[in-house]
């Protein structure tokens, strides 16, 4: 046999095998219908599936999914956001004892006391169109001299109607109009998982958006504030990004940019911002009545820990926050609240965290009515305090 016909006839043989195996039994060769390669196709929604090509339950439209950009968002948002500048007069102290005329004859060579200015820079949120603009009260704190920057490039100076410092918050004021003001979001429908953007001029080199999600929202007992409610996000935030945005993938407010976690000096991806709520009340108080009213129950109280239960002969079973001592004359001892008493529920909301109770209080305005409902003796009761204005 030639080599043309050793070559020929192996190479019909398997042609003859594969027509056959693909003319009585594909499938040992073709995947099965609805799969390719290594991807399944899934059924149509509504659609009963397979064991291995499970049904689809039907999804909203748009549901599960995102933006390709952002930039529509940042377009809305970015000329509500300003920089901030301040300047800062810093004079030397000198020691009493040199200014006694016996001393300043043996020290009248000593260099005369110095003045330098100090800047710092941060960002801010315009919320009205006539000029009123939010920052974190640390931002702007003892400076002589503020000005903004707004994203249109003008510039201008800008004085302090008001502060908020349980919130470290402040109002500023400019006269430049109109302005364009944000838009502010509904916090109560934020949830952890949900997409940010950080908008402000960290480190001074300019308006800067940062992306991230929500990594937890009701942050408290972090030691920044006296009133805590923060918004987690992961976001980069940096110096100069305090009093910025955090807004929504839709370019609405829902935070302010105010803290970081940092061992650095820099982000590592746990920031914190005060919601828009707590800032848009912040900012109508303050015009409204030049200053912040929120209420007050006049009430000392510890969570009812199973030690402090143990402590006080308790059934480690009960649950809430437990009186320790009231203000005379305050709400909550005009409405019959004694020692020992423990808080079971305000106006219908569980009392487990003193630090969400006093949130909770602090958000009614002075003259509302707080329903509560506590423990004494064993049995339950109810009693209704009008809150106070919190001092």
């Amino acid at each position: 046999m030639s080599l043309a016909q050793r070559l020929i006839f192996p190479a019909l043989v398997g042609a003859v095998v594969a027509v056959s195996v693909l003319y009585w039994a594909p499938e040992w060769v073709m995947p099965p219908a609805g799969q390719t390669g290594n991807m399944t196709t899934l059924p149509a929604p509504g659609k009963t599936g397979s064991p291995g090509n499970p049904a689809v339950t039907p999804v909203a439209p748009g549901e599960w999914s995102g933006p390709v950009s952002y930039s529509r968002a940042v377009q809305a948002a970015t000329p509500s956001v300003v920089n901030i500048y301040t300047k800062k007069l810093i004079r030397t102290k000198v020691h009493p004892l040199l200014k006694d005329s016996f001393f300043k004859r043996f020290f009248s060579n000593l260099p005369q006391p110095k003045e330098r200015i100090e800047s710092s820079l941060g960002s801010g949120v315009i919320m009205s169109r006539d000029g009123h603009i939010i920052t974190n009260l640390h931002v702007i704190n003892g400076a002589d001299e503020i000005q903004v920057a707004l994203h249109d490039g003008r510039e201008a100076t800008a004085v302090v109607i008001g502060t908020d410092p349980e919130a470290d918050l402040a109002v500023l004021k400019t006269e430049l109009a109109p302005l364009t003001p944000i838009t502010i979001a509904d916090v109560s429908h934020i949830s952890v998982g949900d997409v940010v953007l950080a908008i402000g001029n960290p480190f001074g080199v300019g308006q800067t958006v940062t992306m991230g999600i929500v990594s937890a929202t009701g942050r408290s007992q972090l030691g920044l504030n006296r009133l805590e409610n923060y918004i987690q996000t992961d976001a980069a935030i940096n110096p100069g990004n305090s009093g910025g945005a955090l807004i929504n993938a839709f370019g609405q407010l829902v935070g302010i940019n105010s803290a970081i976690y940092s061992q650095s000096g820099g982000s590592e991806g746990i920031g914190f911002a005060i919601p828009a709520n707590i800032a848009k009340r912040t900012v109508e108080d303050i015009e409204e009545y030049g200053t912040i009213m929120r209420g007050w129950l006049g009430i000392e109280v510890r969570e009812a820990s199973p030690e402090v239960l143990q402590s006080l002969n308790l059934p480690s079973a009960l649950s809430g926050l437990i009186v320790t001592g009231t203000n005379k004359d305050g709400p909550a001892e005009k409405a019959g609240l004694a020692r020992g008493d423990i808080i079971t529920s305000i106006n219908h909301q569980t009392t487990l965290s003193s630090v969400r109770t006093m949130n909770l209080i602090a958000a009614l305005r002075p003259g509302d009515e707080i329903d509560i409902e506590y423990l004494r003796d064993g049995m339950t009761q109810t009693t209704r305090a009008v809150a106070g204005i919190r001092e």
